[in-house]
């Protein structure tokens, strides 16, 4: 599995044309502890870019973006009754959705790990 970022601070895990999706350890940083979590219905068809959920905590609210097209095909259900979960593992049990990707193509023109760090210390 190769992961990859966006500099909305997701991060999209692709598994053979299945990418999982949710937001990175910065990001759940940045937001404090998680409250509440507003998740797509699976068959939302997303453009890269689109809002795609909301999380909330207790500092604010704020969009997860789709970093790349394509369709929903599955929703984190532990997620509405342990929110909490995205602070814990933000990118392992705290994932967001997975979706089919429109254009596999697009997932190698996101940041790479190296460079969303650095990237991430360009912002902080």
């Amino acid at each position: 599995m190769t992961t990859r970022y966006s500099k909305d601070h997701e991060y999209i895990r692709l598994d053979g044309d299945t990418a999982t999706v949710g937001i990175t350890d910065y990001a759940q940083e940045q937001l404090g502890d998680v409250v509440y979590v507003e998740l797509p219905q699976v068959g939302t068809t997303f453009a890269k870019g689109d809002d795609a959920a909301v999380v909330e905590s207790v500092k604010a609210a704020s969009e997860v973006y789709a970093p790349l097209a394509g369709e929903v095909v599955a929703v984190n259900p532990d997620l509405e009754a342990a929110p909490g979960t995205i602070n814990e593992d933000p990118t392992g049990k705290g994932w967001f959705f997975k979706m089919k990707l429109a254009d596999i193509a697009e997932f190698e023109a996101l940041m790479t790990e190296e460079a969303y760090q650095d990237y991430v210390k360009s912002v902080s």
